[in-house]
């Protein structure tokens, strides 16, 4: 397979999200492909993947001009993509899933699927039990089962999203593996979209580099991350120091919380979360972290136990009642959860107020998102929908519609997908919050991040919470053992 993109060009409005991008793949090798938030990484892939159609250029598979109308277009054609959030139904089994869109029978072939799914997985190293469902799988394991799929489609281009996001460490060196495997041994291209360089590093033997829409370079891999950063943002960007803070009196208090679902269970929750502290959560993905602070939230209701807020007790509240006394939640999936796909920025504007007319002032709303638009660096305009906006300037958004005064804000995963830049430029949001006595919680996948970025930490496994350790004085390597079992 030898893969050439030639003039790509895909227009928002005035955005330019690809501006004549010109790429040439080879068979057998791993690409990175690098920029920062908003550069045209992701709409690029969604053209070569059949997601979107390009306003003009032309893909060449084997010198031959292709045009995509869909996802399942471009596999046929042998081009696959991994999207950062897997594309399944999770209420349906994982032979289901794998069948999704391959088989039109009336009576599907089962027999013959679970014979194919299993001698693919046990190829790549792959640990699927395909009598589950796939809700009851980690992320991880739902994105072995979407490359599977990929692959028994037929893939020879497979483009990979941000994938390591949200997994763990063992379930990154299985996908890695595989990954080497597909290129070295099969001949096939595979695409790694990331901002993680040193996984750049470790996996692609080349990298193309997108600055603002247009193709700006290309390296070979190794190479000094500082001369990939520099590439990406014209210059190295300053790191972000973490100020010292004077935390104040206890702001969140849980005493002997219990949090029961028909998944997970977490038990015997003791915390107190103090004004301006920030508060870190490790563990593997559906640990009982995420219980925790949708509990906070007043998204989850506990089965006993007290949650206390500045005083108050808040345990039984609804998510607006905590809304109202100045709790804030920044949910993972931002066009799933924090925002609405098909709105505009005036309009998720217009939502986010505290107070609301009969009669919503357009011209005013319109002239309030602009205004926030400048002031968070989001790139597009009062009208640009929320799908329209990279996986950064979403976040951004998401920011941008918090209230002025908080007591708490929660967050999952604050700066996923998100570049130097923009993690700094969120960060330091973030501490401009605890200025103003902020108690700020939040999860990540992360575990440098969660160091660097907490005052103090706590680790959950198989929903339990570990003990709460100073930040100042642990290190990745104990925090990787806590998430192992070793509370």
């Amino acid at each position: 397979m030898r893969v050439e993109i030639r003039d790509i060009r895909k227009y928002f409005g005035s955005v330019k999200a690809n501006d004549g991008i010109t790429l040439t793949l080879e068979e057998g090798h791993i690409y990175g492909v690098l920029g920062e938030n908003g550069a045209g990484k992701s709409t690029l892939m969604k053209i070569l993947s059949g997601y979107q159609p390009p306003d003009s250029g032309e893909i060449l598979l084997n010198g031959q001009p292709h045009t995509f109308d869909s996802p399942l277009s471009a596999l046929k054609n042998g081009v696959g993509m991994l999207y950062q959030d897997p594309h399944d139904i999770p209420p349906f089994s994982i032979v289901d899933n794998f069948l999704l869109g391959r088989d039109k029978r009336l009576r599907l072939n089962y027999r013959a699927a679970e014979s194919e799914l299993k001698e693919l997985s046990s190829k790549y190293g792959f640990a699927l039990d395909i009598q589950a469902h796939v809700d009851s799988l980690s992320l991880g394991e739902r994105q072995q089962l979407e490359l599977v799929r990929l692959l028994a489609g037929g893939a020879e281009v497979l483009i990979l999203d941000e994938p390591t996001t949200g997994i763990s460490a063992e379930q990154k060196d299985v996908l890695f593996n595989s990954m080497r495997k597909l290129a070295r041994e099969e001949g096939k291209i595979l695409l790694l979209v990331s901002h993680k360089l040193e996984e750049v590093q470790e996996l692609c033997d080349h990298a193309f580099i997108l600055r603002r829409g247009k193709y700006v370079g290309e390296m070979e891999i190794p190479c000094p991350n500082e001369k990939l950063v520099e590439m990406m943002f014209g210059q190295v960007p300053p790191r972000s120091e973490r100020p010292t803070f004077e935390l104040g009196d206890p702001m969140l208090e849980l005493r002997d919380v219990n949090i029961s679902t028909y998944r997970l269970s977490v038990k015997n929750l003791n915390l107190s979360v103090r004004a301006g502290e920030i508060f870190g959560l490790a563990g593997l993905e559906g640990s009982g972290q995420r219980l925790l602070i949708q509990a906070c939230a007043g998204l989850v209701r506990p089965e006993s136990g007290q949650i206390i807020l500045d005083g108050q007790d808040i345990t039984s509240w609804s998510y607006h009642k905590t809304r109202a006394v100045n709790v804030a939640y920044v949910a993972a999936g931002r066009l799933e959860e924090g925002l609405v796909a098909s709105l505009s920025l005036t309009e998720h504007v217009v939502l986010a107020q505290r107070e609301t007319d009969f009669f919503v002032d357009w011209a005013a709303s319109g002239q309030d998102a602009q205004s926030r638009i400048e002031h968070y660096q989001i790139v597009g305009r009062p009208d640009s929908t929320a799908e329209e906006l990279s996986g950064g300037n979403q976040q951004r958004l998401l920011f941008g519609l918090l209230w002025n005064k908080l007591k708490l804000i929660l967050l999952e995963h604050p700066t996923r997908g998100l570049d130097v830049r923009s993690t700094n430029y969120i960060w330091n949001l973030l501490y401009q919050r605890r200025q103003d006595g902020t108690a700020i919680i939040f999860i990540s996948p992360d575990l440098d991040e969660i160091i660097e970025r907490s005052d103090r930490i706590a680790v959950f496994s198989g929903g339990v919470m570990s003990r709460i350790v100073d930040a100042k004085t642990t290190s990745v390597k104990e925090i990787g053992h806590m998430i192992g079992g070793q509370l």
